[in-house]
């Protein structure tokens, strides 16, 4: 069977804990599943207070939406230019998509 590859998109605080939660849940139902929880807009204020370890690996910041806030992302998550074409980018590349 083919490995899950999911992009959850969370462009508001309130996606971001739904993000959070399906992630948790799908890696229950399929260890083997390659999740990123893709961070924009509103939601990266939250981002930047998660401290869950499980979830920190998980995170893809939209360096626009930090910047446009004026924030800075915690140490070791990972910053792409933009979400929007990230998002793109990673879908041609056969990445399933859900917004959360």
């Amino acid at each position: 069977m083919a490995v899950i590859k999911l992009l959850i998109h969370a462009p508001t605080p309130e996606a971001l804990m739904r993000a959070q939660n399906n992630a948790r849940n799908l890696l229950k139902l399929e260890a083997s599943a390659v999740v990123e929880i893709v961070v924009n807009g509103g939601a990266v204020g939250a981002a930047i207070g998660i401290i869950d370890e499980s979830i920190l690996p998980l995170l893809v910041l939209c360096r626009n939406s930090l910047q446009g806030q004026q924030l800075n992302p915690p140490a070791g998550v990972r910053v792409v230019a933009a979400a929007v074409q990230y998002l793109a980018q990673q879908q041609a590349l056969g990445w399933s998509y859900i917004r959360a």
